[in-house]
């Protein structure tokens, strides 16, 4: 692995808006390319890609439309539901968004003649992040600058209700763990609730603010990561509510941060968009320096691909993708 290699931008694809969000499906959909979905100012386009990395006969990257999905408000976030499937007669395609109207979104199509949207209201503030659960997909949690977790069914039910100390900006539920929610807070504090009984049972501590993003890691379910201020910071939840690691990483406040779903060591952070540019940086846990760094013009959004490691950034009327080594 190189150290502290600055590598370009290994793709591109061109988009129609500029993309406020991306996000991969971190399901298999039982095809063998990755569903990708982007959202823009009034659309969220959902696409297929393929990769050289992954698919010797293809050149580079292979990207194709499926469908566009007419939102008409700002999409903030999206979440992919488990029930999408390529492989099924006829296909079904579910995700989630939260728009700068407060509202959830949910959409569900089989890419031909059905095609729905529910709204889910409830919030009052704006909605900065969202989650299905992994396993069959029957709920979504949100949480908010309102100072609430919510959880909901598939008709905008809610299920359970978290009364929060200062703004959600990060929601988490890990396959292995699914009777279980991760929630950060602005404050710098992230709490894990028992959704059965629907009381706080673990809390970790940053001792900086702001926390802007924090992500649970799928190959080791003790392992979360988070960034405040401008470092990103590493908890083994067995050890200690303090962080074990931690490092400064973006000279003006770090933005978000997500783990490689291939590699327990391997993750990736954003600083705040500058005048021009965003930093992408990839870190490895054994790598005392960033093992990749990218810019891109005015990114937004951070996700890893399902089965390589490979991660994407939206901006401009394009997203970029960088490849890393494991």
């Amino acid at each position: 692995m190189k150290q502290d290699s600055t590598r370009n931008i290994a793709y591109t694809v061109d988009c129609d808006d500029y993309v406020h969000v991306v996000k991969f499906n971190p399901f298999d959909s039982g095809e063998a390319c990755s569903l990708i979905a982007y959202g823009g100012n009034n659309y969220v386009v959902v696409g297929t890609c393929r990769f050289q990395e992954e698919d010797a006969e293809v050149e580079g990257m292979q990207y194709k439309t499926l469908k566009t999905f007419h939102h008409g408000i700002r999409v903030d976030a999206i979440a992919w539901s488990p029930e999408t499937r390529l492989d099924a007669l006829p296909p079904q395609i579910r995700f989630c968004t939260a728009a700068s109207d407060r509202k959830l979104r949910l959409f569900t199509s089989d890419l031909q003649d059905k095609n729905e949207f529910k709204t889910f209201d409830g919030h009052s503030d704006y909605i900065n992040d969202l989650v299905f659960a992994p396993k069959e997909g029957q709920e979504v949690a949100s949480v908010s600058d309102d100072h609430t977790c919510r959880v909901w069914d598939l008709e905008g039910n809610e299920k359970a209700h978290f009364v929060l100390r200062s703004p959600g900006m990060s929601v988490c539920w890990h396959p292995e763990e699914a009777f279980k929610l991760m929630v950060a807070e602005k404050n710098g504090t992230i709490r894990f609730y028992d959704l059965i009984t629907q009381q706080a049972i673990l809390s970790l501590e940053c001792e900086q603010t702001p926390l802007m993003s924090a992500d649970w890691c799928l190959k080791n379910t003790l392992k979360i990561g988070a960034v405040a201020g401008s470092d990103w910071l590493i908890w083994d939840i067995t050890r200690s509510s303090y962080p074990q690691d931690k490092r400064p990483v973006h000279v003006d406040r770090a933005r978000l941060f997500r783990w490689s779903r291939v590699n327990e060591n391997l993750f990736a952070t954003t600083g705040y968009p500058g005048k021009t540019t965003t930093q992408l940086l990839v870190h490895h846990l054994g790598h005392p320096q960033p093992i990749l760094t990218g810019t891109a013009a005015v990114g937004s959004g951070l996700t890893w691909h399902r089965t390589l490691p490979l991660c994407a950034v939206g901006g401009d009327h394009k997203i970029f993708f960088w490849v890393t080594e494991m």
